[in-house]
C-alpha cells in the first residue's frame, strides 16, 4: 500500500463541547467542521494541525463503539488514520494477504466523505488503524 501521510488522529471524548476549549484556547487550533456520522453513532469535530487533522469523536449513543471505548479505556487517542494513495480496497487486500485482521472487508463512507476502513488492533501492535482516501 502507498501511504502519503497521517490523515488524522482520532481522539475519543465524552463531549466535543467540553473538549473544544482545550484544543482551541490552549493549543490554538481551530475547529473547521462538526458533523454526525449516523451509522457509526458518532459526532466528529475536525481541527487542523499543520497538514494533519485531529478528529474528536463523541459517542451519540450508549451502544456506539466510541462509548464502549471510553467506558473501557477512558478518553484519549482512539486511532491513527493514514491517507492511502493507491486505494483503500487495494490496501485492505494487501493487509489481508499479510495476515492482518480486518474490521472492514470493504471501504465505507466516513466523516468528511472519505472512503475508510479499519484494521484490527490485535493485528497492528495494539493500534486501531484507519485507512482513508478521498
Amino acid at each position: 500500500m502507498k501511504i502519503s501521510h497521517i490523515e488524522h488522529l482520532g481522539i475519543a471524548v465524552k463531549s466535543i463541547e467540553e473538549a473544544l476549549p482545550y484544543y482551541e484556547n490552549v493549543l490554538g487550533l481551530k475547529c473547521y467542521n462538526i458533523e454526525t456520522v449516523e451509522d457509526q453513532k458518532v459526532k466528529t469535530a475536525f481541527l487542523k494541525c499543520g497538514e494533519t487533522k485531529i478528529e474528536l469523536l463523541e459517542p451519540t449513543g450508549a451502544d456506539s463503539t466510541i462509548a464502549k471505548f471510553i467506558e473501557n479505556r477512558g478518553m484519549g487517542v482512539h486511532h491513527v488514520a493514514f491517507a492511502i494513495e493507491d486505494g483503500v480496497a487495494n490496501a485492505l487486500a494487501e493487509a489481508e494477504t499479510a495476515g492482518i485482521r480486518l474490521i472492514d472487508k470493504a471501504p465505507r463512507k466516513g466523516a468528511e466523505n472519505l472512503n475508510i476502513a479499519f484494521l484490527h488492533p490485535k493485528s497492528t501492535m495494539g493500534v486501531l488503524t484507519e485507512l482513508c482516501e478521498k
